[in-house]
């Protein structure tokens, strides 16, 4: 990766990720093998969505989310993966307009903005990552030039789906087969998250069950083959930041307050603990941060301590 540790190690294959994340830099992908047990052909891009997985106590359940919006911290890979197949049988160019996501669907089209010059633009999602805490996608190293952050390694980002790009491209994908599951979201995948009511806090919360191996998935043959799919135009825009750049730990989130408060209590002595409250989809949603923090490096810290302290599933926000 071009900025080492400031960069997120991205992992192929949840069969591989553990030992990856352990390895902390290891350069090993899983080149052709795949989630539903079969292979891919090599270099030919495939519809994927794929299971869920658990990565350091964190269960990632990827669906199709066309109401997908999430602000948090964006890296880069580079050369160190350049060549090699993504999570969904392409081939990765450092050159190429591309991402890794933890749960969108691959291929999907985001539009990534940079919080900090309000550089903005459109990239491809084709394989799993980021698995570092901390980071919520990994852009190619194209990326990252053209949207102003290739030096400093990370920058602040708003990441939404583009739907009628994602469901065009995604159709071209499956022509060379693909998943025929299809998990549609009925809300963002982090506010389902947060809106989720819990009676427990975080560090009880029983995690979900691992996927049955009966319920494999299965894949949808085509004869008609795509050898690749269009590359992006290399097309940036500025536009308006709305964002304030405060950077948060979001511990937790929940629909009654006391839960809140009672989570706000035990991390209060790892920083500046609130709780700040926001309207999701009609209902009163109660969040659990600490900050704001003044740079990305402190927020890694300040994470690290809170995941340390029984909450892995906490994330850097930005307001």
């Amino acid at each position: 990766m071009g900025m080492g540790a400031a960069h997120s190690v991205n992992v192929l294959m949840p069969v591989f990720i553990a030992l990856l994340v352990a390895a902390c830099g290891s350069q090993q992908r899983a080149g052709t093998y795949s989630e539903s047990g079969g292979h891919y052909r090599a270099g030919r891009p495939m519809y994927k969505v794929g299971a869920p997985y658990q990565i350091a106590g964190v269960w990632y359940n990827p669906a199709v989310d066309y109401n997908y919006d999430e602000t948090g911290v964006a890296s880069w890979y580079g050369e160190q993966f350049d060549q090699l197949y993504t999570a969904n049988g392409e081939i990765f160019d450092l050159n190429q307009l591309t991402a890794a996501h933890r749960t969108l669907p691959m291929p999907s089209i985001v539009q990534i903005t940079n919080l900090e010059n309000g550089r903005s633009m459109q990239l491809r999602v084709n394989d799993r990552g980021p698995f570092a805490r901390g980071r919520i996608i990994d852009v190619s190293r194209r990326a990252a030039q053209l949207l102003g952050f290739e030096t400093n390694g990370t920058a602040l980002v708003r990441l939404t789906i583009m739907k009628d790009e994602s469901i065009q491209v995604a159709e071209l994908a499956k022509r060379n087969g693909g998943d025929s599951r299809v998990l549609v979201a009925e809300a963002p995948s982090v506010m389902s998250v947060e809106a989720a009511a819990r009676t427990k806090p975080a560090r009880t919360a029983a995690p979900p069950p691992p996927p049955s191996p009966a319920a494999s998935i299965n894949t949808v043959p085509s004869p008609v083959v795509v050898a690749a799919l269009p590359s992006l135009p290399e097309k940036v825009k500025v536009v308006p930041v709305k964002s304030s750049g405060r950077i948060f730990i979001q511990a937790g989130a929940f629909s009654v307050r006391e839960n809140a408060q009672r989570l706000q209590s035990r991390i209060a002595p790892l920083g500046s603990a609130q709780v700040m409250t926001a309207s999701i989809n009609g209902t009163e949603m109660y969040r659990v941060r600490l900050g704001p923090l003044p740079d990305v490096e402190q927020a890694d810290q300040v994470l690290a301590r809170v995941v340390d302290s029984g909450y892995p599933e906490a994330r850097i926000v930005v307001d």
